[in-house]
């Protein structure tokens, strides 16, 4: 064997060993189930803290964490029956809550003091579902329709998104100015996956070709998730803005899937594997689907990954699996270091040496 040829074998068994490490490393799981619940889950995450609910003292209660069950604060606002956090920005979180009998809209700043009543005049109900840049985005039931909806941090600045024709929308994700959701048109019609840029008329079709009903949970990038019913299989679902982007998700071997989050071109979601939901994890293809389930510990039969997000240091999702040990639902944090830039250019080397060596 000449030198060369022993230091093109010693870098390529160094680099397959690293790239291999990069590429597996192991996710964490951390249990946020405050001390007290029946049941909790974390529906959110943004800048460290995760949004959700957990039911405490027989009230499901509206749930900020900081990274730990310890860190749990009640944002239920005074005279509650109940409520939800759905959503996480900027220090803000979103979601509604139950006052007076009518279900309402909502915002808080970190604290159940900090409560903002978004229901808009007129409306019987409302939720608000998603947040970005100061905006939120839900549903209000006005005038007999159901209606997507867009707030600016008050009930006065509630926008109607619901488009001509629709007898049923909703909004479940904003960012960059967009809106995704869903909208049905026609008594008996079925969701089709909605698009919006801040108006009704702005709203884009992006049921897929073919699907018998979609829906849009997700957006970043300018890209948008959720899933299509398609050839009698309910499958998760990316677009890039129009119906002819439509990308099939569903992994091999999954009766049903779902990608409920979108980030930095990740989605999250879950996947009915085996007869039991398992927490999922997608890079834009069907093919790269993490199996999120594998990491949790014994115990968790069912589990679900609702939100993702990066710091450039690790990746977060957050979820809920149903522990049946305890025999609840419990919110769930995964977390995985973010690959160095070193590791990362490992990863594009070790493809370049696998590229010559089959040319040679």
């Amino acid at each position: 064997m000449s030198v060369k040829s022993f230091i093109s074998v010693a870098a390529i068994a160094a680099v397959t060993t690293l790239t291999a490490t990069a590429a597996h490393a192991q996710w964490t799981v951390t249990n946020l189930n405050p001390a007290g619940s029946t049941f909790s889950v974390a529906h959110a995450i943004s800048g460290g803290q995760q949004a959700g609910y957990a039911r405490v003292g027989g009230v499901v209660r509206a749930s900020l964490w900081s990274g730990t069950a310890a860190s749990w604060v009640d944002l239920s606002p005074a005279g509650a029956t109940s409520s939800y956090a759905s959503a996480i920005n900027g220090g803000q979180q979103a979601g509604w809550a139950t006052v007076g009998g009518v279900t309402r809209a909502s915002l808080w700043s970190g604290t159940a003091a900090s409560w903002v009543d978004l229901n808009p005049a007129g409306a019987t109900f409302s939720n608000a579902y998603a947040i970005s840049g100061g905006q939120q985005a839900g549903l209000a039931f006005v005038g007999g329709v159901t209606r997507a909806s867009l707030w600016s941090g008050t009930a006065a600045s509630w926008v109607d998104l619901n488009p001509a024709g629709s007898t049923y929308s909703g909004a479940n994700a904003i960012s960059g100015g967009q809106q995704a959701g869903w909208a049905r048109f026609g008594s008996g019609a079925l969701e089709r996956a909605s698009l919006w840029s801040g108006t009704a008329a702005s709203w884009v079709d992006l049921h897929p070709a073919g699907a018998t009903f979609s829906n849009a949970y997700a957006i970043s990038g300018g890209q948008q998730a959720g899933l299509a019913f398609v050839g009698g299989v309910q499958r998760a679902s990316l677009w890039s803005g129009t119906a002819a982007s439509w990308v099939d998700l569903h992994p091999a071997g999954s009766t049903e899937s779902f990608a409920y989050a979108a980030s930095g071109g990740q989605q999250a979601g879950y996947a009915r594997v085996g007869g039991l939901w398992h927490a999922s994890l997608w890079s834009g293809t069907a093919a790269s689907w993490i199996d999120l389930h594998a990491f949790l510990p014994a115990g968790f039969v069912n589990s679900f990954a609702q939100d993702i997000s990066s710091d450039g240091v690790n990746t977060y999702v957050t979820g809920f699996g149903l522990n049946i040990l305890t025999g609840r639902d419990e919110a769930l944090l995964w977390t995985q270091p973010v690959p160095t830039p070193g590791a990362a250019a490992l990863l594009g080397l070790g493809g370049l040496m696998a590229a010559r060596r089959r040319r040679s």
